[in-house]
């Protein structure tokens, strides 16, 4: 809604005024884990083009076992030594900024990447550590990273069988302080601390799939449950949706995984506990680089974008991998990388696009996107209907023109006053 009027407050009718969307208060986005990390100069050029081109969010790697793996000397600095897919902290804010690609923190407390010299500490002296590097983080990234993870995968809990039979329970590799039952509630209250005007996220894997959902009797859903009643800080529930499949599994596992009456019925029920959902890590397989491969992977993606980007409480869709090549994982599992290893990303390994990467770009910059030419009533009142976002306006009456700017925003009244003059 716009009202237009003079500088003494009387409306103006028959003011022309042309919007045009800039950007999405939607959030698309994928990891910056390969900023910089690639064998050349000219990819890595690339890649950075190419990362503002299509997406607006960059999801940065805060494993803390990477991080800080000597403790007190932690990778902050652009001139840190290097591990592969981990750049640098301060690399990554720094092309987000420069870039206006929002940052994202992956995550404040993964269990699997403790360090090694905190994974044999008591539970007190880990929550020490942990409290230590929560504030540092906060202090460090707090105004300039908006949106932050605090737990990740922590439904991730069979032990490796030594005999060949599971008796479930937690793995050795785990440590003390994630089998309290206070690890996930802990995290997020000392978060909220050093976090209180950020979006504090959770994140799990193990929602979709038949042996995972059961309403509202799945282990994630009884999860976040449990934590809304303790009272925590929760803004966002973030499901992870990597679709690592054997090809010769596909027909069967996607039969349910890409059903959009399932995946919306997933949607909704979670939807019921009040908070904002995300695809945090999203992962479409092409098991090569034939043609029928990519157009079966771009097929899939414009649907499930589709879907998630319809639904309502959606904020946030995040692919994982830009290129081809570079993953930690194949799709069959193997750990290997290179040319001939892991079709799941949107380029490449010799940097061109795929069809996917052209699909979300033209779903945010052309399919999901206003444009439109209103005119103001007698009253100085003029209405538009649009996606969320930042918008450029031109006003136009009697021969004058002048521009202006406008957020129209999910979290606002939407009630614009604008003076021609």
């Amino acid at each position: 809604m716009f009202k237009v009027c003079d500088k003494d407050g009387n409306p103006i009718k028959g003011v022309k005024i042309i919007a045009k969307q800039k950007n999405h208060e939607f959030k698309y986005g994928a990891n910056i884990f390969m900023l910089d990390e690639l064998e050349s100069e000219e990819k890595n050029n690339e890649y950075r083009k190419s990362f503002k081109e299509v997406f607006n969010l960059a999801t940065i790697p805060f494993y803390w076992s990477d991080l800080e793996p000597e403790q007190g000397k932690p990778r902050f600095e652009k001139d840190s030594p290097k591990i592969y897919r981990r750049p640098a902290t301060d690399l990554c804010v720094e092309y987000c900024l420069e870039n206006n690609v929002e940052p994202k923190c992956h995550c404040l407390n993964y269990d699997n990447f403790t360090p090694q010299w905190v994974r044999d500490a008591d539970v007190k002296t880990q929550k020490k550590y942990l409290e230590k590097r929560f504030r540092e983080l906060a202090e460090r990234y707090g105004a300039v990273i908006p949106s932050w993870e605090v737990t990740n995968e922590t439904l991730n809990w069979y032990t490796e069988p030594e005999d060949g039979v599971h008796y479930g329970g937690f793995s050795k590799k785990q440590t003390k302080f994630y089998r309290e039952n206070d690890f996930v509630d802990w995290s997020f209250k000392t978060a909220d601390r050093y976090f209180p005007n950020n979006e504090l996220i959770i994140n799990d894997y193990r929602v979709w799939d038949d042996l995972d959902y059961r309403e509202n009797r799945s282990a994630y859903y009884m999860q976040i449950e449990r934590l809304i009643n303790s009272g925590a800080h929760l803004d966002t529930i973030g499901m992870q949706f990597h679709s690592f499949f054997k090809p010769e599994e596909e027909a069967r596992l996607a039969a349910l995984r890409y059903n959009p009456i399932h995946l919306y019925e997933v949607l909704d029920k979670y939807a019921e506990l009040g908070k904002k959902i995300q695809i945090t890590e999203m992962t479409i397989s092409a098991f090569s680089n034939s043609r029928e491969d990519e157009d079966i992977q771009n097929e899939l993606v414009k649907n499930l974008y589709s879907i998630f980007f319809s639904h309502p409480a959606m904020n946030a869709i995040i692919y994982w991998n830009m290129v081809d090549g570079y993953a930690a994982f194949a799709p069959q599992g193997d750990m290997t990388v290179g040319e001939n290893m892991y079709h799941g990303g949107l380029m490449r390994f010799d940097m061109s696009k795929k069809p996917a990467f052209h699909t979300i770009k033209r779903l945010f910059e052309e399919e999901w996107h206003t444009e439109a030419q209103i005119e103001t009533d007698e009253n100085g009142m003029a209405k538009i209907r649009g996606f969320y976002g930042d918008y450029n306006l031109i006003l136009v009456k009697d021969g004058k023109e002048i521009e202006h700017t406008i957020k129209l925003s999910e979290c606002k009244m939407n009630n614009n006053i604008i003076v021609f003059e």
